[in-house]
């Protein structure tokens, strides 16, 4: 499954090794060593992965997410040295869909683009295709979303969530089932990281973000009563 990786990172040694071991894994690899330079990579080419540094000259990578998600759910594996749990909880309130501190091991980067990347992009066979429960509505082949009728657009990350949430109705599913579900077994953050991208989830759905019921210190349930 070739696709385009676009690797934005201010290290020019680090960004070779990455670029590296995704040429060798089959896939074309774009390179930018700065904020301004990615967002011009981004906007003249089909990009289907970006690994993207937090600190970066010009345009930090906050501010490139930011963008980024203002017109496209791409996915977004975020890279920084900062171990600040409300830096993490901050690139997922902007749309990140997983977050890697350095230092880390290149495999373990590359397998977390593989599952993004897999579960992205292959076909699905899951609730054939479509699901509609309490007028909102998924059609995973084109990953769309529709409340009553109005398109909503989700992350790559919040549409997996509602999608697990909606195939598992009425079932309590805990926040830990959802950290392997969407991140792995390999996750090593704390639940927060659920909470975050529920509560933004929530509110792109408007009022139908009552069909997601908190489970007090359990997890959430997506449940339809009308």
């Amino acid at each position: 499954m070739k696709k385009t990786i676009l690797i934005v990172e201010d290290e020019d040694i680090l960004r070779e090794i990455i670029k590296d071991y995704f040429i060798n894994e089959g896939h074309e690899v774009l390179e930018a060593a700065d904020g301004k330079d990615a967002l011009l990579l981004f906007r003249e080419n089909e990009v289907h992965l970006i690994i993207l540094d937090i600190m970066l000259p010009e345009l930090d990578g906050w501010t490139v997410c930011r963008r980024i998600r203002q017109t496209s759910n791409v996915p977004i594996i975020m890279l920084t040295a900062r171990i600040d749990e409300d830096d993490t909880l901050l690139g997922f309130e902007l749309g990140a869909d997983d977050y890697v501190t350095k230092p880390y091991s290149p495999p373990i980067l590359i397998a977390r683009a593989k599952r993004l990347l897999d579960s992205r992009y292959r076909k699905k066979e899951a609730f054939d295709h479509h699901l509609s429960i309490g007028g909102i509505s998924v059609h995973y082949p084109s990953r769309t979303v529709t409340v009553d009728g109005e398109n909503v657009k989700l992350t790559y990350t919040e549409f997996e969530i509602l999608t697990y949430l909606m195939q598992n109705q009425g079932i309590v599913i805990t926040r830990e089932q959802l950290i392997v579900k969407i991140w792995g077994y390999e996750y090593v953050g704390d639940d927060r990281t659920v909470n975050t991208h529920i509560r933004n989830l929530r509110s792109k759905l408007n009022d139908k973000s009552k069909l997601i019921k908190t489970i007090v210190r359990t997890g959430y349930k997506f449940e339809d009563n009308e």
